[in-house]
């Protein structure tokens, strides 16, 4: 027998089993949020207004190395996002025209968006059923942040690397 072993005893009756892994500890409350995503690479938000061009849009995304902007009316209101892939759209429904184009024309207006307190499986899951890679994160609404799927996928790589650092680490003693 393996000394490690330990059968089943009367005093084991009664307590509940535990569990590494299910769908509820992975789907839990105490999971990680938009907030840790946000305190990890930062909260700084670019932005852009509806008038301005989509020559300026391409400069700032070029520039600051993102994806996706929100865009804010002249009161700090969120009036929709702009994206690499409207700019790309565009582009081909209208070869040399687009980049004096409004940003107001491209924007997706209504834009989808997340708080704070949002689970990452939840942020993961509107995105993918909704087809888009950018989420602006607005509290109490102000936008405070900007997390795109990238940012998801990335955290949870950490995450999983960390937890496989922390298993070895219990096999090796």
């Amino acid at each position: 027998m393996v000394s490690s072993y330990k059968p089943h005893t009367r005093d084991d009756e009664g307590r509940e089993p535990t569990r590494s892994q299910s769908v509820d500890t992975n789907l839990s409350p105490a999971q990680a949020t938009v907030q840790h995503i946000l305190d990890h690479k930062g909260s700084e938000v670019f932005w852009i207004q509806p008038e301005d061009t989509i020559a300026t849009a391409v400069t700032v995304l070029r520039d600051k190395r993102i994806g996706a902007l929100p865009v804010q009316s002249p009161q700090g209101d969120l009036v929709g996002i702009l994206s690499e892939r409207d700019i790309v759209r565009r582009l081909a429904d209208t070869p040399g025209q687009t980049l004096p184009q409004s940003v107001a024309e491209l924007m997706t207006t209504q834009p989808e968006t997340c708080t704070p307190a949002d689970t990452l499986v939840q942020v993961l899951r509107r995105m993918t059923d909704g087809r888009f890679r950018h989420l602006p994160v607005v509290d109490n609404g102000n936008i405070i942040g900007m997390v795109s799927i990238g940012d998801v996928v990335n955290y949870r790589l950490q995450a999983l690397e960390y937890e496989a650092l922390q298993i070895k680490q219990l096999i090796v003693g």
